[in-house]
């Protein structure tokens, strides 16, 4: 035999051992998490006894000290990562009332960074907004100014519906600040009068009065003033305000035994809204990256990367934690392997977002496939926003996003109704079977991408729908590009 082929053949033999090794782990880590494990426990505990956990809230700074604690009982490593946010908003109570020609109370929310009212609140003339469309303010013209303008919405039933609902609001939040409303009152999405809130597409530099109105109010209210009613609307906001103050991301780590490193990075967000206990969002998939590094540390597992597990706060207020993380890790983000985030509660995993980098699509086919029995999965190389990636997607990282069937994140996004019992917990350890394999993969398996740079990330952004989502969802995500102050530096 010649020296080279016996070369070629014993580096594809030990391939070969390293591949069946590598397999042999990820079957083991599998079987662990479809088995018998605290996941379901800790979710009960982080949904019914701490409950929603806005950044700021004594809740939220409860689940901080709670994850450590999980972590660091399962023998990982773990640190709570300190950053700044800009401001602070927690609503105490928001009242509203309908009145002049008819008159009724209803249940209603404030959109987060709605400036609190006087004590007696503030009333307007209600107006009909219809869908909120520029055909829709151009009729309602100058009696715009001064007036609350309810939108009508369809309900929403699915994740399309969602992201529709995001750019639509940015569009009318514009028409709204042009026209010098007092404010937006939007007719609740969700079915059963069920009240929900999100950001506002100003974030936190908002300044209207922006209102959540259940749904079955909100059609009353339209109903008479189509018949020719006059009608005013009073809000009473009461907000616990403030400016900057520094939260915590929680990051938890398996040092890699050949390249410690490298880091692979699998992140879910910690934070949720106080309406309902943020179980779905994102509850779940926390308590499932909790249980994959708990097994993995049971099972005596050793990757040859570092995996690094990061719980994010911030993350409602426009992922203000995960892009502290980028700054903070700015020197190290060259050896970052790739960030993936779950943040789609516990329906089906059928494959994965790769943000514009379609050399990893065959990676993730091969990561899958000693889970293939939980599939079929589909990689989809388009970017998506909306989620801790972004920043890492900005800073030319390899990074991922869960693709999950609908199931009923839709309706209860953010809402009231996001409650343990809306988890399907069998779906969730399947998805933690998937989260093992695919983290297994990059954390052990040969890379051939890096970073990119910022000339790279204009072009995917020239490319595809990154620079349109940026600019449709709002909360100055692309005037923070554009400026330098967020994303890649040239």
């Amino acid at each position: 035999m010649k020296h080279g082929v016996a070369i070629t053949l014993m580096a594809a033999l030990a391939l070969a051992t390293e591949t069946a090794a590598g397999t042999a782990e990820v079957e083991r880590l599998v079987a662990a998490l479809l088995g018998s494990t605290p996941m379901e426990e800790d979710l009960r505990v982080l949904t019914d006894e701490i409950g929603g956990r806005v950044t700021g809230s004594q809740a939220n700074r409860r689940s901080v000290d709670w994850a450590l604690e999980r972590f660091r009982n399962a023998g990982v490593d773990a640190r709570a990562e300190a950053f700044t946010m800009p401001a602070l908003w927690l609503e105490r109570s928001t009242r509203v009332s309908i009145e002049g020609d008819v008159a009724f109370g209803a249940r209603a929310v404030a959109m987060p960074f709605t400036p609190p009212t006087p004590p007696g609140g503030r009333v307007a003339r209600l107006l009909d907004g219809g869908s909120g469309s520029d055909t829709d303010f151009a009729r309602l013209g100058s009696r715009v100014r001064g007036a609350f303008v309810l939108i009508e919405t369809r309900e929403l039933t699915g994740l399309g519906g969602l992201f529709r609902e995001y750019a639509d609001a940015n569009a009318i939040d514009t028409r709204a600040v042009a026209g010098a409303a007092a404010g937006v009152v939007v007719m609740a999405s969700r079915p059963g009068d069920v009240l929900y809130r999100h950001m506002p597409s100003a974030g936190m530099d908002n300044t209207l009065t922006q209102i959540i109105l259940e749904r079955d109010a909100a059609e009353r209210a339209l109903r008479l003033l189509r018949a020719g009613r006059q009608l005013t609307l009073r809000a009473q906001v009461d907000a616990e305000t403030g400016g900057p103050y520094e939260s915590h991301n929680v990051i938890g780590e398996i040092p890699g035994s050949e390249r410690p490193e490298e880091v692979v990075l699998v992140g879910a967000h910690l934070d949720s809204w106080d309406l309902g206990t943020g179980a779905l969002d994102n509850g779940c998939n926390v308590t499932m990256l909790i249980d994959l590094a708990r097994q993995i540390r049971r099972l005596g597992l050793t990757p040859r990367r570092t995996i690094r597990f990061a719980l994010w706060n911030g993350e409602e207020q426009s992922m203000i934690g995960s892009w502290g993380y980028v700054r903070t890790h700015a020197d190290e983000l060259d050896r970052h392997v790739m960030a993936a985030s779950f943040d789609l509660g516990s329906g089906r995993i059928n494959g994965f977002f790769t943000n514009g980098r379609a050399e990893l699509v065959e990676f993730v086919d091969r990561a899958l496939a000693p889970v293939a029995g939980l599939g079929p999965f589909r990689q989809v190389n388009e970017p998506i926003v909306g989620t801790d990636n972004f920043d890492f997607m900005l800073e030319g990282v390899a990074n991922l996003v869960a693709s999950q069937e609908s199931a009923n994140y839709g309706p209860n996004y953010h809402a009231r109704s996001d409650t343990f019992e809306e988890v399907d917990l069998r779906q969730l350890r399947a998805n933690a079977a998937v989260a093992a394999a695919l983290t297994w993969a990059f954390a052990d398996g040969e890379v051939t991408w890096g970073r990119h740079d910022r000339a790279q990330v204009e072009t995917l952004m020239e490319e595809s729908t990154l620079r349109d989502q940026m600019q449709a969802m709002g909360f100055g995500f692309w005037a923070q590009w554009t400026s330098g102050e967020r994303g890649r530096q040239p």
